[in-house]
């Protein structure tokens, strides 16, 4: 029974951090959709660029499979894992979907105003550099479990 708390653990952090993911790239895709449809309503090029801002949630969906992957191997040690897999999906999720909402903003505006790349996708890294923290500390807290 300890195992299949681990493994639940572990799929669990995958799976928050997939939802995470989901809901940022949801809610910069309608916001990429809508300065699209204000582009063209003005005449405007719809920029393609502003994809980039919908993608960029999805990477978080990776770092929980990375976890995942590292954390099957100790699913013996059952809720523990459970535990580490729940905290750390949660956090890496919240931050995909955060970084979804930064983005949609980083969308209008680069749709209206056709500048500010750069510090868009700066600040989007910010964002992306909490889900490394966590998954980084999450690899050190998984090495430190004994099997």
């Amino acid at each position: 029974m300890e195992t299949a708390w681990g493994v639940t653990g572990a799929v669990m952090c995958l799976a928050l951090c997939a939802a995470g993911s989901a809901m940022g790239t949801g809610v910069a895709a309608a916001s990429a959709v809508g300065a699209w449809k204000k582009c063209y309503a003005q005449n405007k090029q719809a920029p393609f660029l502003l994809l980039s801002f919908v993608g960029v949630p999805l990477s978080q969906t990776l770092y929980g499979m990375i976890l995942m992957f590292a954390m099957l191997p100790k699913a013996a040690v059952g809720v523990p894992l459970l535990v580490l897999g729940a905290f750390a999906g949660f956090a890496v999720g919240l931050s995909a979907f955060l970084q979804g909402k930064a983005a949609a903003a980083a969308a209008d505006a680069q749709a209206d105003t056709g500048q500010g790349l750069a510090n868009y996708l700066a600040a989007l890294g910010i964002i992306e550099t909490a889900a490394i923290f966590v998954m980084v500390f999450t690899f050190t807290a998984i090495r430190r479990i004994p099997v």
